[in-house]
C-alpha cells in the first residue's frame, strides 16, 4: 500500500509538472500539439516510462487556463508496445487560475484525472514490475518537482517564464480508476475498480477535505476474470478524512477518518460490515511509521448458520506500528460487545508480516459466556442452566500464528476461582495447563442426553465436535498433546464431594494418561491412575481406584435422603477396563476385579445378633437377660467383586457378627440395574458369641435370598428362602435318623414352616422371617 501511495503521489506530482509545462508552452507558442515530444521526454527522463500519447492535447482560456491530455498510455522500459500498458489514463486536464498569472503566480485551479489504468505485477520470485520505477525516481533530483511545486514566495523560476507556482489547488477528482494487481506468487489476482478520489483546496500547509470510494476483488486465480468466475471477496470501501501534506518531512496527516467497509464472501448472501474512526492517522513515510490516535473500530459481523442478525462489536485503541521493523503496539485497547462483554489490555507486535509474535495483557470483565459459545456453534445442554452465566479472568498473553500462552492466568467461572498458567495450539492439537482453584462443582457442567453441536472453527469446533451422545469429544482427543495439572480445595462430581483433590493428565497423540488423582474422601483417603487411548477407533479407557478408610455413613447419606443404616471405614482396591464412548456402552464393556473390606462396621439401630439370640432362645425354650447394645458390630465383611461385561459378581462374600457368620454370593448387572443375592447365616459358638447356641442348630443355616430391581421397595428385595431352609432341615435331619425316615421328612417338611407358630408360639416363625430380612434390608 505504501508504494502504490508512493506511484499515485508520483503519477499526480508528474502530471501536475507536465500541466504546468503544457500551461507556459501553450501560452508562449500557441501550439499545444508541439508540446508531445516535449512532454514525452519529460517523463521519460524523471521516470524511464516510455509514453503514448494518442489523443489530442487542446487548451482552453479565460477565467482559466487549462491543458487537457486525451488518450495517453505508458510502458515500462522493458516492455514492448504490444504488450498490455503499465500505466494508462483516457483524459488528464489541468487548469490554472488566470487572475493570478497578473501578480505573477501559477496557481492551479483544479486536476482530473478520468479513467486512469494502472497494472501491477508481481512474479513467483516476489519481484514487483513497480520496482524499477520506484528505484529510478530514487536515483533523480527532485530540484525541478521542488522548484515547480515551490510557493510564490521560493521566488521565481526562469524555466516558467519568471512565474511561480503556488500548489494550492482548488479540486482534485480521480475518476473511474481501475487498478489490477496479479500476485504470481499467491496465485492471487486483486482489482480496485472503480475508483473515485475527490479534493478541495489541496494544499501543502493546512488539512483539506479528501473522498475516496472504490470496490475491491479478490481472485483465488490468474485467470478467474477469464473464465468469467464470481469473486471470491468483495468489498465496498468508502473513506472520508480530511489530509494535511507534509512534503518535506513525507509525512501524511489524516484528520477526522471514517473508513468502512463491506466485505462479502462468495457464499455469503449478507455482507461483513466494518467501520474505522480516528481523530488522527500520523503516516510518515521515510520513516515507515503509522501512528493512530483515539482510534475506534466498529463491525457487524454475520454467519449464516449460527446467528441470528448481526453481531456489533467495538474496538477503540491507539496504535504506533513501524513498517520497517515490523512492529506495532496496541494501547488502550477496550473491546466491547454483546452479553457483557468488556475486554481491555495492549498488546505489542514483532515480525508482523513474516512470524508474527506479541505479548500484553489482557482483561475481561464478568460477562455471559454461554451465547458467546452458541455464536461458535456450540450448543451447551449442562446439567446447571446457568453455569458459564458469570466468567472474568486476567492475565499477561503472548504467542504466534500457531499458539497462545496466559502464563500468569486468574480466571473466574462461576462461584469457582483459578490461578496458574494455561496454554493451547490455535489449531487445538495441544493444550496446557498448571491451576489451582478454591472450589469446582463439576456436576454442573456435565453434559445432558443431548450433547454439543459441531463448533465452527478451529480449537473450539474441534473440543466439542462429537457424535450424538458422546461423553468426550474423540476427534480433539486422538490429535492432542495435553500436559495438565490442576489443585482444587473441594471437588464435586456425581454427587460425591472430594477434598483437596489434585490430578495429573499427561498425554500425546491421541493416548492420555492419568498420571495421579488424589483426595481427602469422606474421612479417607482416594487415589486413583488411569489412562485413555483416543488413537483406536473406540475409546479404550482404564481406571485403577484405591480407596483407603472411607467412612461409608456420610458417603451412604450423600445418595439418600435419609440416614444411614451403615457405618465404618471402608477400603477397595483393583482395576478396571472399558471401551466405548457413551454411558450406555462404558458400562455394558466394563470388566475387572475389586477387592472389598469394611473395618469398625456396624449395622445402625438394630442388633442382629440379639434377634438371632432370642429366637434361638424361643427355639429351645429359654429366654435371655443379657444387656444388648442397640447396634450389630461387624468383626468382619469383606468380599472380591469380578466384573465382567458390566455384571459385579462375589462369590466370597463373607460377614462376620459375633455368633453369626454369613456367606454369600450373588451379582448386579450394572446395565439393567437387576441383582441377585443369596447369603447363609449360621450361629456360631464362639468366645464371644452373644449367646449359647445348641450344637444342631449351629449346623442349621438360615438362608436369605435378596433379588429384584434397584428401584422396586426395599421392603420386597429380600426375603427368608424357604426352598433352601427346607432342603437345610432334610439333610440335617437326615445325617441324624438316617436314611430310612428322609423321605418321609421331605414329605412333611413342606408344612412345617407353616405351623412354626404352633410348635414355638405365637409370631415364632414370623420372627425368624423379620430377623433375617433385617440383617439384608
Amino acid at each position: 500500500m505504501r508504494q502504490l501511495l508512493r506511484i499515485l503521489l508520483a503519477a499526480i506530482g508528474i502530471l501536475a509538472i507536465a500541466a504546468v509545462a503544457a500551461v507556459v508552452y501553450v501560452t508562449t507558442f500557441l501550439d499545444p500539439e508541439d508540446f508531445k515530444p516535449r512532454l514525452t521526454a519529460v517523463v521519460e527522463e524523471q521516470t524511464g516510462l516510455n509514453l503514448s500519447l494518442e489523443g489530442p492535447i487542446s487548451w482552453s482560456f479565460y477565467p482559466r487556463i487549462g491543458v487537457s491530455v486525451e488518450r495517453a498510455r505508458a510502458w515500462l522500459p522493458e516492455q514492448s508496445p504490444d504488450d498490455a500498458s503499465f500505466a494508462a489514463i483516457e483524459r488528464a486536464e489541468v487548469s490554472v487560475a488566470f487572475a493570478p498569472l497578473l501578480r505573477g503566480e501559477i496557481a492551479v485551479d483544479g486536476l482530473t484525472l478520468d479513467g486512469m489504468r494502472l497494472n501491477l505485477e508481481r512474479n513467483a520470485e516476489g519481484e514487483g514490475n513497480w520496482q524499477p520505477l520506484l528505484d529510478r525516481l530514487a536515483e533523480q533530483d527532485n530540484d525541478a518537482a521542488e522548484t515547480v511545486l515551490a510557493p510564490a514566495s521560493a521566488g521565481p523560476h526562469a524555466d516558467a517564464g519568471n512565474l511561480s507556482v503556488v500548489l494550492n489547488i482548488a479540486n482534485v477528482e480521480v475518476k473511474g480508476a481501475d487498478i489490477r494487481f496479479r500476485d504470481e506468487q499467491s496465485q492471487a489476482l486483486w482489482r480496485v475498480q472503480p475508483l473515485n478520489i475527490s479534493g478541495s483546496n489541496v494544499n501543502p500547509v493546512r488539512s483539506f477535505p479528501l473522498k475516496a470510494m472504490f470496490t475491491l476483488t479478490k481472485h483465488n486465480r490468474l485467470d478467474a476474470e477469464a473464465l468469467e468466475r464470481t469473486p471470491e471477496l468483495t468489498s465496498e470501501v468508502s473513506l472520508e478524512t480530511r489530509l494535511r501534506l507534509g512534503l518535506d518531512e513525507e509525512r501524511l496527516t489524516f484528520e477526522n477518518t471514517q473508513l468502512t467497509t463491506r466485505t462479502r464472501r462468495a457464499n455469503e448472501s449478507d455482507p461483513q460490515q466494518l467501520s474505522l474512526k480516528a481523530s488522527e492517522m500520523v503516516a510518515r513515510m521515510g520513516e515507515q511509521q503509522l501512528t493512530i490516535n483515539e482510534g475506534v473500530l466498529e463491525a457487524g459481523l454475520r454467519h449464516p448458520e449460527n446467528w441470528q442478525g448481526s453481531l456489533a462489536l467495538s474496538l477503540a485503541f491507539g496504535l504506533e506500528s513501524n513498517w520497517g521493523a515490523q512492529t506495532a503496539q496496541l494501547k488502550d485497547a477496550q473491546l466491547t460487545g454483546p452479553d457483557g462483554l468488556r475486554v481491555s489490555g495492549h498488546l505489542n507486535v514483532e515480525q508482523w508480516l513474516e512470524a508474527p509474535q506479541y505479548r500484553g495483557q489482557l482483561t475481561a470483565a464478568p460477562f455471559t459466556l454461554r451465547p458467546w459459545l452458541s455464536r461458535a456453534g456450540i450448543t451447551l445442554n449442562t446439567t446447571n442452566e446457568a453455569a458459564l452465566s458469570d466468567v472474568a479472568m486476567t492475565s499477561p498473553v503472548e504467542g504466534n500464528m500457531q499458539q497462545v500462552s496466559l502464563p500468569r492466568l486468574s480466571l473466574v467461572v462461576d462461584s469457582s476461582t483459578f490461578t496458574g498458567a494455561a496454554s493451547a495450539a490455535l489449531d487445538g492439537t495441544q493444550l496446557n495447563f498448571n491451576l489451582e482453584g478454591d472450589q469446582l462443582n463439576l456436576d454442573h457442567y456435565l453434559p445432558g442426553r443431548v450433547t454439543a453441536q459441531q463448533a465452527s472453527r478451529g480449537l473450539l469446533r474441534k473440543a466439542f465436535a462429537q457424535t450424538e451422545g458422546a461423553l468426550l469429544p474423540q476427534e480433539w482427543l486422538s490429535t492432542l498433546d495435553l500436559e495438565g495439572d490442576l489443585r482444587l480445595s473441594q471437588l464435586q462430581l456425581a454427587g460425591l464431594t472430594f477434598d483437596e483433590p489434585s490430578l495429573q493428565l499427561r498425554g500425546a497423540d491421541g493416548v492420555h494418561q492419568l498420571s495421579a488423582f488424589e483426595s481427602r474422601f469422606y474421612g479417607g483417603e482416594l487415589n486413583a491412575t488411569g489412562g485413555l487411548d483416543a488413537s483406536e477407533s473406540r475409546l479404550q479407557w482404564q481406571f485403577s481406584p484405591r480407596i483407603v478408610n472411607v467412612q461409608v455413613a456420610p458417603l451412604i447419606e450423600t445418595f439418600s435422603e435419609g440416614d444411614s443404616p451403615l457405618r465404618g471405614r471402608f477400603n477397595l482396591e483393583g482395576a478396571l477396563t472399558t471401551q466405548g464412548n457413551t454411558r450406555e456402552v462404558l458400562t455394558s464393556n466394563l470388566n475387572g476385579e475389586l477387592t472389598a473390606r469394611l473395618n469398625d462396621g456396624a449395622i445402625l439401630e438394630t442388633n442382629i445378633s440379639r434377634e438371632m439370640c432370642e429366637l434361638v432362645a424361643q427355639l429351645e425354650g429359654e429366654g435371655t437377660l443379657r444387656d444388648w447394645h442397640t447396634d450389630t458390630r461387624f468383626e468382619r465383611f469383606d468380599a472380591t467383586l469380578n466384573v465382567r461385561n458390566g455384571v459385579v459378581a462375589s462369590d466370597d462374600l463373607l460377614i462376620t457378627l459375633p455368633g453369626i457368620n454369613v456367606q454369600g454370593e450373588g451379582e448386579f448387572n450394572l446395565t439393567s440395574m437387576d441383582f441377585v443375592t443369596r447369603a447363609n447365616a449360621r450361629l456360631v459358638d464362639t468366645a464371644d458369641a452373644a449367646c449359647q447356641v445348641n450344637p444342631r442348630l449351629a449346623e442349621l443355616p438360615l438362608p436369605m435370598l435378596c433379588e429384584g430391581h434397584i428401584g422396586d421397595d426395599k421392603a420386597q428385595w429380600c426375603r427368608f428362602d424357604r426352598d433352601a431352609f427346607q432342603a437345610s432341615v432334610v439333610s440335617l435331619l437326615r445325617d441324624e435318623a438316617g436314611s430310612r425316615v428322609s423321605e418321609e421328612l421331605e414329605g412333611r417338611l413342606g408344612d412345617s414352616l407353616d405351623r412354626i407358630d404352633e410348635r414355638l408360639g405365637e409370631g415364632a416363625g414370623q420372627e425368624l422371617r423379620e430377623g433375617i430380612r433385617r440383617l439384608f434390608n
